[in-house]
């Protein structure tokens, strides 16, 4: 379970949505609301399912960018498992109907970056950890 990709879970419930609770996905997604309040100002604020299922994600992705700054061999199961996720999210993208929605795009590029980040934080921190020792001449 430590190594299992935080952002597995953004992803599972937006697939519980679509599949199980929407009736139809593309307007659900924009329309239905969790909470509706007024500000201050007087304008409305709506807090849609996809908005708090994005802001889940990249809540969980800075964990997922702090995560990547550990050195071991976990770091690569993190890596693998990053790069599968975001392998089936873009086929899923591409392939699936209830899937083909911009909170889904957005999800999948959410994946991509961590898969980006996770590389370079994790190459940075291997770069730093390498000592290369230079003899000296004595002459």
């Amino acid at each position: 379970m430590r190594y299992v990709p935080l952002l597995l879970f953004p992803f599972i419930l937006y697939n519980a949505f679509a599949f199980l609770i929407f009736a139809e996905y593309q307007t659900d997604f924009r329309e239905a609301y969790l909470i509706s309040v007024t500000m201050p100002s007087g304008a409305p604020f709506v807090l849609t399912v996809a908005t708090s299922i994005i802001l889940l994600a990249l809540v969980l992705l800075g964990v997922e960018v702090v995560k990547a700054a550990r050195i071991g061999a976990g770091s690569i199961v993190d890596h693998v498992l990053a790069t599968a996720l975001f392998v089936a999210a873009l086929l899923e993208f591409l392939l699936i109907r209830q899937a083909a929605t911009g909170t889904f795009l957005v999800l999948t590029v959410i994946a991509l970056i961590d898969l980006i980040c996770g590389f370079a934080v994790s190459i940075r921190t291997a770069i730093r950890d390498v000592s290369i020792d230079v003899p000296t001449v004595e002459g």
